[in-house]
């Protein structure tokens, strides 16, 4: 072997070293939706505003009182929670168990890229909504702020490997990263994910 491989081989090691010494903590995203205001108004009337009853780990996020019905062709689902802040488009995100019983064949896709995803329609004390397009399954990531990424060695949109959950469910699952100034370290898995790999809300994770 010669020295030049040896330590690439060498500095790679030390690489997933560093690495595996910073744990991700991982949480299981539920299903949830995020909405434009307009569609808000629609469904809990003019002039309505999200209630905030818990904030989430990501800055600015956090979890609102207000739910929906979210209804399909083969059936529904109660109490689908809002996450706020409004934003400029509306997304469901469901893991492929609720597609089941909705009826629907939602794509897996990273979050705002919903052209051409699922249609679904929302139903509110106020009225209801259907969307033509919208609901996904959302792709399991790891967010990183830009500081916490360059610790890591960690390009936006990369994918990266991470072990996760217990023996004898234990695993290594691919996972995209997501990296911006407004972002904190923070691995995301659905329900399904979740349960498949016997991973609970704030189990911590490795990066490989």
């Amino acid at each position: 072997m010669s020295q030049d491989l040896a330590g690439e081989i060498t500095q790679k090691l030390i690489k997933r070293m560093d690495r595996e010494s910073k744990p991700i903590i991982v949480n299981i995203s539920n299903r949830h939706w995020h909405c434009t205001q307009e569609t808000f108004e629609k469904l809990f009337g003019v002039g309505a505003k999200p209630t905030n009853i818990r904030d989430l780990i990501q800055p600015g996020q956090f979890a609102c009182k207000e739910t929906v019905i979210l209804k399909g062709p083969k059936g529904e689902i109660k109490k689908a929670r809002l996450i706020g802040p409004f934003r400029p488009y509306n997304q469901i995100e469901l893991a492929r168990t609720d597609c089941v019983t909705l009826g629907i064949d939602a794509p897996v896709r990273d979050s705002g890229n919903v052209k051409g995803s699922a249609p679904i329609t929302l139903i509110g004390p106020a009225g209801e909504v259907h969307l033509e397009e919208g609901a996904i399954v959302q792709m399991r990531h790891i967010h990183f702020q830009t500081k916490e990424a360059e610790v890591f060695g960690i390009k936006n949109m990369e994918y990266v490997k991470i072990k996760v959950g217990k023996p004898p469910r234990d695993g290594v699952i691919n996972v995209l990263c997501r990296v911006r100034d407004d972002m904190k370290l923070e691995c995301h898995l659905d329900t399904d994910e979740g349960n498949a790999l016997g991973v609970k809300n704030g189990d911590l994770g490795t990066m490989l």
